[in-house]
C-alpha cells in the first residue's frame, strides 16, 4: 500500500473540512484532504441549495466576528472563481422580546458593534403581512449584514481554490482509521495511508465514530421546500420574505426564507429554540428515505397556520443531517492533550454560516498560529471533567 507524507491531512471535505483545506493551502502548508463521498454531496451536513447567513447571531455574542470572517473569505472567493457565494439581502429574527432570536440577536449586535434595526409589533406586523397568528408581543430585529449563501458551491469552491494553491485531494475515499502516534498521525483507508505531523478531523455526523467519547448527538432534519397558493403572487420572493427566524409562542418556530433565482421558498421548523430532527446512533444507518406522513404532517398544519399564504403540501424534500453538542456551539480546536488532532464538529443547526470563518481558525489552531478572535467557547475540552483536588 502507498504512504504518503504531509504536513497535515484534513478528514471529511464538507463544510468545515472544505475550508480548512483551503486556508491551510493558503499559508503554504503542505496538506491532503480526504473524503468519503464525492465533493459537494447531499449525504451529510452540507447541502440544500441555500443555508441562511447572519452576521448578529442570537446563539453567541463570540459568533459575530466568525461570520464576518466568512463574508470576507467568500467575497474574495467569489470574486476569483466568479461564482454568487454568499448575498446579504438582511435578516429577521422575530418572536416575543425576550425571546433568543430577538434578545439573543441584539446581545450579538451590541457585543459585536453590528448595526440592527429594532421592529415593534406593529412595524413587524406591517413589514412581513405574510407572518400569520403573530403573537400579541412579537418583535423583530432585522440585520441588514445577513442573507443567504450556497453550500454546495461554496464546498466545491473552497476545495478547487485549495487544490489550486497545492493541496492533494482523495475523493471517494473511506477512512478506515485515525490514529495518534507520537510523532504525528497515520490515517488509514484501503487504497492509500497518509502520514501527518497533524490531523483535522471534520466529519459532520461521523465525527464520534472517528473520534470516539464526544458529547455529540447526530439527528436527522429534513429540508422543504413551497410554493404559493396563488401561482401568479410575488408576496414570497426573497425580496418581499427575505430570511428569518421566527420563535412563536408554544415552543414551535420556523426559519427559511423566499423563493429567488434558482430556489424555491425555503421552510424549516424548531422546537424551543432547536432545529426538529430525529436523533440516531449511527451515522451510517441515517433514514434517508422521505416518509408523507411523519415527515410532513406537523410542519404542513404548521405552515397552515403560520403563513396561509402557502400551500402546507411541500413541493420538495430532503433530508438533511444536524449534529448537536450540548451547548449548541461547535467543537473546534484540539480534542485532547496530544497536541496532534484538531477537531471540528458540533454545527447545531447553525454551523454553514460560519464554515470559512472556522476554517481560518482551524488553519491558525492546526499552525500554531494566534486566533483572530476568542475561541474558549468553542474549545472541545471545556466538556472534559476537571480535576478536583482534595
Amino acid at each position: 500500500m502507498e504512504t504518503l507524507r504531509t504536513d497535515v491531512v484534513v478528514v471529511g471535505l464538507g463544510a468545515f473540512g472544505s475550508a480548512a483545506l483551503w486556508r491551510l493551502a493558503a499559508r503554504g502548508a503542505d496538506v491532503i484532504g480526504i473524503e468519503r463521498q464525492a465533493i459537494g454531496h447531499a449525504l451529510g451536513s452540507s447541502h440544500g441549495v441555500t443555508r441562511l447567513f447572519r452576521i448578529a447571531c442570537m446563539e453567541h455574542p463570540g459568533l459575530p466576528p466568525i461570520a464576518q470572517k466568512s463574508l470576507a473569505l467568500w467575497t474574495d472567493l467569489g470574486a476569483q472563481t466568479g461564482e454568487v457565494l454568499i448575498e446579504q439581502t438582511g435578516s429577521l429574527n422575530a418572536g416575543p422580546p425576550g425571546s433568543e432570536p430577538v434578545a439573543g440577536a441584539l446581545a450579538a449586535a451590541r457585543t459585536a458593534g453590528v448595526p440592527v434595526e429594532e421592529l415593534d409589533h406593529a412595524a413587524l406586523a406591517a413589514r412581513q403581512p405574510q407572518y400569520g397568528a403573530l403573537g400579541a408581543d412579537d418583535v423583530g430585529v432585522w440585520d441588514p449584514g445577513a442573507g443567504l449563501c450556497f453550500p454546495e458551491p461554496i464546498v466545491r469552491a473552497q476545495v478547487e481554490a485549495a487544490r489550486e494553491l497545492g493541496a492533494k485531494v482523495f475523493a471517494h475515499t473511506l477512512v478506515t482509521a485515525v490514529e495518534v502516534e507520537r510523532d504525528g498521525v497515520l490515517v488509514r483507508t484501503p487504497t492509500v495511508e497518509i502520514r501527518a505531523q497533524r490531523a483535522v478531523v471534520a466529519t459532520g455526523a461521523w465525527l464520534g465514530k472517528v473520534v470516539p467519547g464526544l458529547p455529540l448527538v447526530p439527528r436527522r432534519t429534513p429540508l422543504y421546500w413551497f410554493e404559493p397558493r396563488d401561482p401568479g403572487s410575488d408576496e414570497f420572493t426573497l425580496e418581499r420574505f427575505p430570511a428569518f427566524i421566527w420563535q412563536r409562542t408554544g415552543g414551535i418556530g420556523f426559519w427559511g426564507h423566499g423563493s429567488g433565482d434558482g430556489y424555491g421558498v425555503k421552510l424549516g421548523l424548531e422546537h424551543d429554540g432547536h432545529v426538529a430532527g430525529t436523533p440516531f446512533a449511527d451515522a451510517d444507518e441515517v433514514d434517508r428515505y422521505v416518509h408523507p406522513r411523519a415527515d410532513v404532517d406537523e410542519i404542513s398544519t404548521a405552515v397552515s397556520e403560520a403563513f396561509p399564504g402557502l400551500d402546507p403540501i411541500p413541493v420538495k424534500l430532503l433530508p438533511c443531517i444536524v449534529t448537536d453538542s450540548p451547548d449548541g456551539q461547535f467543537l473546534i480546536g484540539r480534542s485532547d492533550d496530544t497536541d496532534r488532532l484538531v477537531i471540528a464538529g458540533g454545527d447545531s443547526g447553525h454551523g454553514f454560516k460560519h464554515a470559512a470563518g472556522l476554517g481560518e481558525l482551524l488553519a491558525q489552531l492546526t499552525l500554531d498560529e494566534p486566533t483572530y478572535c476568542d475561541t474558549t467557547f468553542l474549545d472541545p475540552r471545556r466538556f472534559t471533567p476537571t480535576p478536583t483536588t482534595h
